[in-house]
């Protein structure tokens, strides 16, 4: 292509500015990019500040509480290391919507709120000043219960006592609880498909006053179908269906289905445990159940070592066949060698075919024990039934036969008995590995006479109970008391040392011997006495998650009569450490009168009360 001579001149020239521009530029460019990259690193931040607070005024309580929490700054912020300006003051203006959306629970709906910045030189705090102004009460206060349920004592009783009324000020909370609790209960008494076709809080237009209505419709009440237990073939159906805390028909219940997967996961049988509801059938209105075991090893052979201050260091060898026969029944036997305490018993437990509480134990014990005041060699049978009558609660009947021979004081002699006895003993706490509330008591009665076989006669009543109460700071304080007295016995001699009463030692009065404390003979021995009486009190704060300390002071003894009761007194503290599989107790203990005012040192393995 031929060009005009005109444009071949204007093309050089551009060319030839464009090629003396570029370097310019690029100079230029260069610069820019230093000096800004320089400003990058050498510019000052926008604000700087030790800390941002907010501080809340004009209410107090939980409102005030709920309104720090909803103005709550990031983290980055609390912490002061640097703060955006721009962003503080967009927050502040927030801050007045956010905190009266926070005082809206407590019913102040007309709260005034003003925030302003305040910046010294170490602080800046976020100042929110709340005027609560009047808060709005209830006019009107409707809670119904309709469906087949609406008759239902229990729903009723929640209605009639639901916490908020007309004239109360509006709080959420309550109200959000009570909802919750009255579904709950619903569900609970069977009516799974129970919900609310009307649940609203409506505030008037004056923002002053406010009217609920809640109205719960139960639908029908569904109950237990049939329950399915699969992956324990070797124990009977009719063995594992005692477990079951419900039966087919019986109105459904979530927590009594958690009762019967502790029931199968207690009987220590089996290695997993899972109860489950399947999908409930509308038209039958019944909820198949199905529990999922896995079997535990049926014979278990465990030895042990151990120490205690009342039977010195101690050996023992446990077995035991929990599937006996195959029939569920159990065979036990314990094998215990210790300083003082030396002994053999085996036991055979057939389980009652309704109640896992209920049980008829066939026992042998052979024993042998040498303590500072007698000594004795023991061979007894006991047979026994025991029946559940409720959560905690068990009833025994049982007939003892039993052969002693002994020496206390400067008596040798032997006792032939057969002694027949009521027990009932009742168990509320929270845990049994370490309870930190609850209670526990224990009754008997038991008695002989020579019309009976045995050498001598006589009527016991026996009485034991505990305490834990939980106190704030993480204390708890645990009480204890023991109890028992022989009426219609013959002369002390006729009695053998099972049968009489002492004191003294790890579970009775710390800072004493093993059973030390009692009547005396002519020569000064402890010889155990008609009656007893010991107690405790222990205040213990909870350290870490597993370990303990207390205080304690124990009293008591054992005595004739009333007239001749002295009173022995022990004081010390504890050391406790809490296991999966029980508690390690060291207690240190002085006695407070008598001779000797020695350091006791007591070890006990178990929960002590």
């Amino acid at each position: 292509m031929i060009l005009n001579p005109a444009v071949s001149t204007l093309i050089r020239s551009l060319v030839s500015l464009v090629s003396r521009f570029i370097p310019l530029a690029r100079r230029c460019v260069t610069q820019a990019f230093r000096v800004a990259l320089l400003g990058l690193f050498l510019a000052p931040p926008l604000f700087a500040s030790p800390a941002v607070e907010v501080v809340v005024s004009g209410i107090e309580g939980e409102a005030r509480e709920n309104v720090r929490q909803w103005l709550a700054l990031p983290d980055e912020l609390a912490a002061g290391d640097s703060v955006d300006r721009l962003w503080l003051e967009r927050f502040a203006r927030q801050a007045v919507d956010r905190a009266k959306t926070a005082l809206e629970p407590f019913g102040y709906y007309n709260a005034r709120v003003t925030v302003s910045l305040e910046e010294s030189q170490d602080t800046l705090r976020l100042l929110v000043r709340v005027v609560p102004g009047e808060a709005v009460r209830l006019s009107e206060v409707r809670v119904s219960v309709t469906g087949p349920g609406g008759g239902e004592r229990r729903l009723r009783r929640l209605v009639d006592t639901f916490p908020l009324k007309k004239g109360d000020v509006l709080l959420h909370q309550k109200y959000e609880e009570a909802k919750a609790a009255l579904l709950s209960r619903a569900q609970e008494l069977g009516y799974l498909d129970a919900a609310y076709g009307r649940h609203e809080i409506r505030i008037e237009e004056s923002a002053t006053s406010a009217v609920i209505h809640l109205a719960l419709d139960t639908g029908g009440k569904y109950a237990f179908g049939e329950t399915s237990i699969q992956g324990a073939p070797d124990y009977p159906d009719g063995f594992l269906r005692r477990h079951l805390n419900y039966g087919a028909g019986e109105v459904f219940s979530h927590s009594r289905l958690g009762e019967t997967q502790r029931n199968f996961t207690n009987s220590e049988r089996f290695r997993d445990v899972l109860v489950t509801a399947g999908t409930a059938d509308r038209a039958t209105q019944r909820v198949p159940i199905v529990v999922q075991l896995k079997e535990a090893p049926r014979i278990t052979l465990r030895p042990g070592v151990g120490y205690g201050t009342d039977t010195g260091g101690r050996f023992t060898l446990r077995y035991r066949d929990l599937n006996l026969f195959h029939l569920g029944h159990e065979l036990n036997s314990q094998l215990y060698l210790a300083e003082r305490l030396q002994g053999l018993v085996i036991g055979y437990v057939r389980p009652s075919p309704r109640d896992i509480r209920s049980a008829t134990t066939l026992q042998l014990n052979v024993q042998q024990e040498d303590t500072d005041s007698y000594f004795s060699r023991i061979l007894a049978m006991e047979l026994a039934r025991t029946h559940g009558f409720g959560r905690g609660i068990l009833g025994t009947a049982y007939i003892r036969g039993q052969y002693e021979d002994y020496e206390v004081g400067d008596q040798d002699d032997s006792a032939r008995l057969l002694l027949p006895g009521l027990r009932l003993s009742v168990d509320r706490y929270d845990n049994p590995l370490r309870p930190r509330r609850g209670y526990r008591y224990g009754l008997e009665l038991r008695g002989t006479h020579r019309l009976l076989g045995s050498d001598t006669e006589l009527v016991q009543f026996l009485v034991g109970g505990s305490h834990v109460l939980a106190l704030p700071g993480r204390f708890s304080l645990r009480t204890r008391a023991d109890g028992g007295t022989t009426l219609l016995s013959d002369h002390m001699r006729a009695i053998p040392p099972s049968l009489r009463f002492f004191a003294g030692g790890d579970r009775s009065v710390r800072g004493y011997s093993y059973k030390s404390l009692g009547p005396r003979d002519s020569s000064g021995d402890v010889v155990g006495g008609r009656q007893m009486l010991v107690g405790s009190v222990e205040l213990e704060r909870a350290l870490f998650q597993s370990w303990g300390l207390s205080v304690f002071f124990d009293a008591g003894n054992a005595f004739d009569s009333l007239g001749s009761l002295k009173l022995y007194q022990g004081a010390g503290f504890g050391l406790h450490y809490y296991s999966p599989v029980g508690a390690l107790n060291l207690s240190l203990a002085r006695p407070l009168n008598g001779r000797s005012s020695s350091l006791h040192v007591h070890f006990t393995v178990g929960f002590e009360l």
